[in-house]
């Protein structure tokens, strides 16, 4: 397992609780599971590398465990409890110190803790507000993170002083009749070499805020599609953010003036995750359809298409080059994927072909052009 999980460029993590790692250069796809029996309560909700050699994938399961997958020796290490199942599913997760020791953590329920490995209580522990649909922690400064959710605006936390926010957006201003306009916070992302934060909401906008200025309603507001967005990613150059939406739409902002450079086709299902790549123009997005998919910034065509038989939650690009991204699209009967315990399922089932009933039809037919013949 070892030698299949180092080929893996791309790690995806499914509703059914597979950990899946992809190599483009390959074509193959690996399944990766320290179990036989596929549960719900087994789900992974979040991904992230635990240590900065990328050796190490952490996962955040439903069950409430952080998970620890070697990707050297294929394998999984450990399992640490994270939290109660009953406070909610995991909507942050990330790594304090380098060597993966001390994590942080956040539920739905707003709870923000980190963890360190010596104890089995959080050394510090947040009051994010209910419903956090998302917690992302800062590149540049560990110790920042950034919460939001439903009627659950954009904050900024400084861990060291984890009291009250050191930032929290204003409510946006009332329409034109004067209603108030609901908050609900679907992404966050942190814009290099800037103090500025950019989010995606249920309402289809896209919000930048600048804590450094005085205003804290946002500094730019911009709107793609009619359909709640899901997630979005930075590209290395910081100027412009890829987002997703519930209708598998995609597409490319400018962040300097709101309006959309582009759009990547060939997505079916809603978005649940994209990430770009921290070097190339690249951007790696999955969802309810079953398929990882890999467009170019430049042109925004797509390059890789692979079927991974699960639907997916999250997805995790290694900082290494991905190889073979100017190979051009990938169907999905190219890309082989090892078996796993769903394929059991899925034989073991009992295969019903639907008859069309086509004599049937035919003696319609004869019928209207017997009725022809004698009206003539």
């Amino acid at each position: 397992m070892g030698e299949q999980s180092r080929l893996c460029s791309v790690w995806l993590g499914s509703e059914t609780g597979i950990l899946k790692g992809v190599s483009l250069s390959h074509k193959q796809a690996f399944n990766f599971s320290n179990t036989r029996q596929l549960s719900r309560d087994q789900e992974i909700r979040a991904l992230c590398w635990g240590d900065p050699t990328e050796t190490e994938l952490l996962l955040g399961i439903v069950d409430g465990t952080v998970r620890t997958f070697s990707t050297e020796k294929g394998i999984f290490t450990e399992v640490r409890r994270c939290g109660d199942p009953e406070e909610g599913c995991f909507s942050g997760l990330a790594v304090l110190s380098g060597s993966g020791s001390t994590l942080l953590t956040c539920v739905d329920s707003g709870k923000v803790r980190v963890w360190r490995e010596d104890s089995s209580e959080p050394v510090t522990q947040i009051d994010a507000g209910k419903n956090v649909c998302k917690m992302r922690q800062s590149p540049v400064q560990p110790n920042r993170v950034a919460t939001g959710g439903k009627e659950n605006g954009l904050k900024m936390w400084d861990l060291e002083r984890p009291e009250k926010p050191v930032f929290t957006a204003k409510n946006l201003r009332d329409d034109y009749l004067d209603l108030r306009r609901p908050h609900w916070v679907r992404d966050i992302a942190f814009i290099p070499d800037s103090e500025k934060v950019v989010t995606c909401t249920g309402f289809h906008q896209v919000h930048v805020f600048d804590p450094s200025s005085p205003q804290r309603r946002p500094v730019l507001e911009a709107e793609y599609g009619e359909y709640p967005l899901t997630a979005l990613s930075l590209p290395s150059s910081g100027t412009s953010v890829v987002v997703g939406n519930t209708q598998g739409q995609m597409a490319l902002l400018d962040l300097r003036k709101g309006l959309v450079r582009g759009c990547m086709k060939g997505l079916s299902g809603g978005v649940r995750a994209l990430q770009c790549h921290a070097s190339q123009p690249l951007v790696a997005s999955c969802g309810l359809d079953r398929f990882l998919r890999i467009h170019s910034l430049e042109d925004r065509k797509l390059l890789h298409k692979v079927y991974l038989k699960s639907r997916l939650n999250c997805v995790l690009l290694s900082s290494r080059e991905l190889q073979g991204e100017g190979e051009g699209p990938t169907g999905e009967e190219e890309v082989k994927e090892e078996e796993d315990a769903e394929d059991e399922v899925w034989d073991s089932m009992e295969r019903v072909e639907e008859k069309v009933k086509r004599k049937a039809i035919g003696d319609e037919e004869e019928k209207e052009k017997k009725k022809k013949k004698g009206t003539d």
